[in-house]
């Protein structure tokens, strides 16, 4: 009991930390670089997890590293810098903890596999939520901010979508690295074109920096994915609403963002639709990451990889709920964004 203490501890650590970098991005970092902001976000992490797991990919994951890069890291994290500047603490992380909810109906709109009710109901709650907090709102609340948080929500789930149909996989730590790495590299151009030269920071800017490529990147992958392995997934999911709870927090208590009845509200229907899509049971025993595995791409891959059809109802419902609850689990993103984690399942042939 002692011990799944101390890794629910360590697994919450994740959660908490992608929570508070939408308060860190928007109070500490430059408004106009979200290139490399996105880069040097990218670059240090990957680093520091290639450290901790140093494997290459091997045959076909390079190409589907870059490919995995260029969704889950360079057009994930600029288009999550820019809703984090753009929205308050408070909209920018309800909004996003909607994502695994959309994600669920894109599954199903690419699978023709119906969601079981309960995670249905789960994904129509979520998003009424998120209407309730929007619409109800005095301040005005930034399209282009929405804009990026629709399409971070849009590029995490495609990235989602291809891990999980790729399904000979490599070890998760060792792949979410280098998807870092190759996201980063591609950044690196694009910011000094478009944004200028790099200025380095200083001060705040500087230790902002180190907090969202070490803590709320690097730690809070490892963290997470240490828990992923020894917690079931129910508890991994129920840690995963820790997130918004954290966003929505420091925006109110420290920002000074205002949220009324109507925006509380909001907030209560999109916590109760992620807890209603959260996994259900499930162990996180294993080794090498195989409870991602089994969370993240054995369920869509086999759906994927037939034609696309109505399948069996029961198998259709268990298998979309598990891919929603797997995105629930990681409070957003499809890879190496905020939350959950795509590098397919873990086994020894994709790296080395």
């Amino acid at each position: 009991m002692e011990a799944s203490f101390r890794w629910v501890l360590l697994t919450a650590v994740a959660p908490v930390a992608w929570g508070a970098n939408y308060y860190v991005t928007r109070e500490f970092l430059p408004a106009d670089r979200p290139l490399w902001g996105a880069a040097l976000r990218a670059l240090p992490a990957g680093l520091l997890l290639l450290a901790l797991r140093p494997r290459r990919p091997r045959g076909a994951w390079w190409w589907r590293t870059a490919v995995l890069g260029l969704l889950n890291t360079a057009g994930f994290f600029v288009l999550l810098y820019i809703a984090s500047q753009s929205l308050a603490t408070s909209v920018a992380s309800t909004v996003m903890a909607a994502s695994p909810l959309a994600m669920l109906l894109l599954a199903w709109a690419l699978t023709a596999a119906r969601p079981a009710r309960a995670h249905l109901l789960g994904a129509l709650v979520g998003l009424a939520g998120v209407g309730l907090m929007l619409l109800t709102r005095s301040e005005p609340v930034s399209l282009p901010g929405l804009a990026a948080s629709a399409a971070a929500m849009l590029v995490s789930s495609l990235g989602y979508v291809l891990a999980a149909r790729w399904r000979e996989g490599a070890d998760v730590l060792a792949t979410t690295a280098w998807q870092l790495l190759a996201g980063g590299l591609v950044l690196l151009p694009l910011a000094a074109a478009f944004e200028g030269p790099l200025v380095v920071p200083a001060g705040r800017e500087l230790a902002a920096f180190g907090y969202v490529a070490v803590v709320a990147t690097a730690l809070a992958f490892a963290a997470w994915f240490a828990g992923l392995r020894r917690l079931p997934a129910g508890t991994v999911g129920l840690l995963g609403l820790l997130n918004p709870l954290t966003g929505v927090l420091l925006g109110t208590v420290v920002a000074g963002e205002r949220l009324g009845p109507p925006q509380f509200a909001g907030l209560l229907l999109v916590l109760a639709g992620v807890a209603l899509g959260r996994p259900r049971g499930g162990s996180g025993g294993g080794s090498g990451g195989g409870s991602l595995g089994r969370l993240l791409a054995r369920p869509l891959g086999r759906l994927l990889a037939r034609p696309l059809g109505r399948a069996p109802r029961s198998r259709r419902s268990r298998s979309v709920g598990r891919v929603a609850g797997a995105g629930v689990a990681g409070g957003g993103g499809g890879g190496v964004g905020d939350g959950g984690g795509s590098g397919g399942r873990s086994v020894r042939s994709g790296s080395e």
